[in-house]
């Protein structure tokens, strides 16, 4: 993998990049449509390519591992062949759905032992076997294994987990070294700041990690994980600012699981270059569109006889369908409705992260976000 930083904002640390990898490249700041078992949730491949022009999902390690299950994910070749998108891949690890499932599963040196949500069999992830199994589900890009810890913890708690967390990066790369891609392309490892919501902790953290990325023999990038997970919105900002202070600024950085349209546009001017997000298409599926103009709950019997376009700036399912049709297919409990908006969400946020590129090489980032982000918030 190869990144270059091809312009920056004067006026704050946004930067417009290119990442290439073998397949394809990736404009940034750019966000990645999390296709979670291997599918990006009621969107088509054709529709992400052509309406959302997406140009990077995320597959997750952990659903992945238990369905369809490694062999059939080797037997196919790989995440790329098995679901037939020919654009980059990023997994990650499976770390935060592994200590997502509390009371069921076990956490010690040689790694997380947990039980199936599925069928409740045991399984244990350590750091060799998450990096085996990246290897097997074959994506571009892989996370390191990492502990998340809840938001809120303690600072004792958050200090014992960042050093496990360390100590199993160590072990993670020492993996990723010792072995070579399966199916005939690059492969690239980032690994993952942790340290909750303590300063000394996140420095710590981004210092290690830029010690690793020096071991790494097939570049990388870094992620900041354990965001958004309940701290106040400000907090999360500050983490960012102290992180990204530290972190190589010719390696791409990557928010996990971040945001509101707000945050992410808050994001590229502390200097984050990649994000993702459920909440395009969890909100979609729940009749809530996002535009530049703000939210709309499809709902609302207000949209009942708005036969104006979804959005006119839009994707061409926007421009196509009207707010009362996209109503109508809300109250009538119809498929289709929760199909429409979450292309359009998507669509948004691409079109999102797009817009901020061309306002970073045309110099006016700063002034063009401040224009925009309140209204982004507003509820229709």
């Amino acid at each position: 993998m190869k990144f270059e930083v091809q312009h920056t904002d004067a006026a704050s640390d946004a930067r417009a990049g290119l990442i290439t990898t073998d397949h394809g490249q990736i404009q940034t700041p750019i966000f990645m449509p999390v296709g979670t078992v291997g599918s990006v949730k009621g969107v088509h491949f054709s529709e992400l390519r052509e309406q959302v022009k997406a140009q990077i999902i995320l597959g997750n390690t952990y659903h992945l591992y238990l369905r369809p299950g490694l062999d059939i994910l080797r037997q196919a070749g790989g995440l790329h062949k098995f679901n037939t998108w020919d654009r980059p891949i990023l997994t990650d690890s499976g770390g935060f759905q592994v200590f997502s499932l509390t009371g069921i599963r076990k956490l010690r040196e040689e790694g997380c032992e947990f039980r199936s949500h599925i069928d409740g069999s045991k399984h244990i992830f350590t750091p060799e076997n998450v990096m085996d199994t990246e290897r097997v589900i074959g994506a571009d890009i892989m996370m390191a294994f990492d502990e998340c810890p809840p938001g809120q913890s303690d600072y004792k708690y958050a200090e014992n987990s960042l050093r496990l967390t360390q100590r199993w990066l160590e072990r993670c790369v020492k993996r990723f070294n010792e072995t070579e891609p399966l199916y005939g392309y690059n492969q690239t490892l980032f690994p993952i700041v942790q340290g909750c919501t303590y300063k000394d902790l996140r420095q710590d953290a981004a210092k290690h990690v830029c010690d690793v990325l020096a071991k790494l023999n097939d570049g990388g990038g870094a992620s900041i994980g354990g965001l958004a997970v309940g701290e106040p919105t400000e907090v999360m900002y500050e983490m960012i600012e102290v992180v990204n202070e530290i972190l190589p600024k010719d390696r791409p950085r990557y928010l996990m699981g971040v945001g509101t349209p707000q945050n992410i546009l808050e994001g590229i001017e502390r200097g984050v270059d990649m994000f993702d997000c459920v909440m395009p298409t969890r909100n979609g599926r729940n009749a809530m569109l996002f535009t530049y103009e703000g939210t709309m709950n499809m709902r609302n019997k207000k949209w009942e006889n708005d036969f104006s376009p979804i959005d006119p700036d839009g994707c061409e399912i926007d421009r196509i369908h009207s707010k009362a049709y996209l109503h109508h297919l809300f109250k009538a409990q119809e498929l289709l409705a929760m199909q429409i908006a979450s292309i359009h969400n998507l669509a948004f946020y691409l079109r999102l992260v797009g817009d901020a590129r061309q306002h970073i090489i045309a110099g006016d980032f700063v002034q063009w976000k401040r224009s925009v982000i309140d209204q982004l918030g507003r509820r229709r």
